[in-house]
């Protein structure tokens, strides 16, 4: 399950490039600043239809949390497929 096993590594790393990019919207860095750009093109896409269906909690965007929490539970049923 070669397939399974590289999709897990993919979602892991998207849920990283997610905590980076929570932990950039806290310290607020320069819009120019290339790592920022990197994290932030590469998340966009994924948290934007999110962020689009969930209605606004008190000024908070939920969305980072609800792609972190999907990608585990398919982490899991990838893993619980291939037996790993």
């Amino acid at each position: 399950m070669l397939i399974a096993s590289i999709l897990i590594y993919a979602l892991y790393a998207l849920i990283i490039l997610i905590l980076v990019r929570v932990v950039f919207s806290w310290t607020n860095p320069y819009p120019n600043n290339s790592v920022y750009r990197l994290v932030f093109r590469a998340t966009e896409p994924v948290l934007a239809p999110v962020r689009h269906r969930l209605p606004p909690m008190s000024g908070m965007d939920l969305s980072p949390l609800v792609v972190t929490l999907v990608a585990y539970f398919v982490i899991a049923a990838l893993r619980n497929l291939t037996g790993a």
